[in-house]
């Protein structure tokens, strides 16, 4: 009956990186996770010269723990840089074209993204005065600071495509930490950027993206085989709850029943999962959890012919504003972003649909799928002809909404989770969806148990605290 130190369920990135991280410290840990394999989302697919990714298709290295991570794991050899922002497009839908779109402010507010009222309403921000209140949204936050067509033509393609938001319901400390505390540190946007800058005598790198050579399934199965992290497929939890000095964990294994005693438990599986798992221990803390609202998308992936695409593609990709009236919400150009992802004289163009601004495409056939981002992209790119190869991936409430009062609800969870000591939740509606932020979290929650079974060996790096905030604009 006795076991590991800590057992953590679900073995996505997020319950993955607290493990690896614990193992890292010499501290006992196995991983249970019911599927067959780890990654949760994270799927990587080769077939026939193409490389695709059903979920996450960079990770970024803006702070130490990722590329700690990196190196660490013996991955710095496979990693495939993708362009420097600074040297490739990143652009914008806007009136029926695609605009560059600048992520250095000062180009920022000299791009002809913005009509002349626009750019003189950005000028103008140190000059608004300090308001705001607790439950602000994105949108109310950005037109309060920056103006409408900020909103409309930057902020709201952001909030709706890499994190499927609705910046009218999104939570602004939420989802733009920084940006708000600029605010309130400093009564203004462009006056805190510049203190900075200033007292860092630099600006700060704009941040690297990269995935694996084989793609990211190379990251979640260097994490999942890594010494001392033992990975256990097949493994479903039925109950957990509190015992002398830890926690009882009863489940089902391909041997049969297990019962296993632990000193901590981490719970990394989705709010409504955890919910359902906490709910006889803690009415109310499920009741929390069930409380967060998830996004469904689709992921549709075409393949053409290079000569079949009249854009240059020379760029990351682009966003679509709600403005322009079209199905997508963006689209990534994986044949420039990683060269090799497909084969000789091919292109592959990844795009999104769905998320909280058109949930209703959750319930369209692929044939609808593929159709509407074909119709999409083709006078964007100056297309000619149909896709020779296509696959679509959907995600099911595949993303946590941080809408409402996002912030309020996880302070709520986080003084519940007090009243259990050794129980630790990890998992993207806690601390940002991307995989840097899963990292990042996992490194401050493994500090947090390390030092708790008196074992802090060589966390230096990391965080403590809580932590959430998944766009960072400055």
């Amino acid at each position: 009956m006795s076991g590991p130190d800590v057992i953590v369920i679900g073995g996505g990135v997020s319950g993955l990186s607290v493990a690896w991280r614990l193992a890292q410290a010499g501290i006992s840990v196995e991983v249970w996770e019911q599927a067959e394999r780890p990654g949760g989302k994270i799927v990587t697919r080769h077939e026939q010269g193409y490389v695709t990714e059903q979920a996450a298709s960079v990770m970024m290295d803006a702070r130490a723990e990722a590329a700690h991570l990196c190196t660490a794991a013996g991955l710095d050899a496979e990693k495939v840089m993708c362009p420097s922002p600074e040297r490739v497009h990143r652009y914008m839908a806007q009136n029926g074209r695609l605009m560059p779109f600048p992520l250095r402010f000062a180009a920022l507010v000299s791009s002809p993204v913005w009509s002349l009222r626009g750019r003189l309403r950005l000028l103008a921000e140190p000059l608004v005065p300090k308001g705001g209140h607790p439950g602000e949204s994105v949108s109310e936050f950005i037109v309060r600071r920056l103006g409408r067509e900020a909103l409309e033509r930057a902020f709201e393609p952001f909030v709706a495509g890499p994190l499927a938001s609705d910046p009218d319901h999104a939570s602004a400390e939420a989802v733009l930490p920084r940006l708000v505390a600029l605010e309130r540190r400093y009564g203004s946007l462009g006056l805190g950027i510049c203190t900075h800058k200033f007292l860092h005598g630099r600006s700060a790198p704009l941040r690297d993206a990269f995935s694996f050579r084989m793609g990211m399934a190379t990251l979640i199965g260097s994490l999942a085989r890594a010494p001392g992290v033992c990975f256990r497929p097949r493994h479903t939890v039925g109950q957990v709850e509190p015992a002398q000095t830890g926690w009882r964990v009863s489940g089902t294994t391909p041997s049969g029943e297990r019962v296993v005693r632990v000193r901590h438990l981490v719970v990394s599986v989705p709010a409504p999962a955890a919910a359902k798992l906490l709910r006889p221990l803690d009415r109310e803390l499920a009741d929390l959890l069930r409380g967060i609202d998830y996004a469904s998308l689709a992921v549709v992936h075409l393949g053409f012919d290079r000569c079949a695409v009249r854009h240059p593609l020379n760029g990351t990709g682009f966003l679509v504003p709600r403005r322009e009236g079209r199905q997508i919400t963006g689209s990534q150009w994986i044949s420039s972003m990683f060269p090799g992802r497909t084969p000789a004289g091919k292109v592959l163009l990844t795009s999104y649909l769905g998320g909280a601004r058109a949930p209703e495409t959750r319930d369209w056939d692929d044939d609808r799928c593929v159709g509407a981002v074909t119709d999409s992209l083709r006078p964007l790119l100056g297309i000619r002809g149909t896709p020779d190869k296509v696959w679509v991936d959907r995600h099911e409430r595949g993303l946590p909404l941080y809408h409402g009062a996002y912030p309020g609800r996880i302070r709520a969870i986080a003084q519940h989770l007090g009243r259990w000591p050794g129980l630790h939740l990890a998992a993207n509606y806690w601390g940002g969806i991307s995989i840097r932020d899963r990292v990042t979290c996992g490194y401050a929650l493994a500090q947090q148990i390390a030092a708790a079974l008196q074992q802090p060996k060589a966390f230096e790096l990391t965080h403590p605290g809580l932590c959430y905030g998944v766009v960072n604009m400055t």
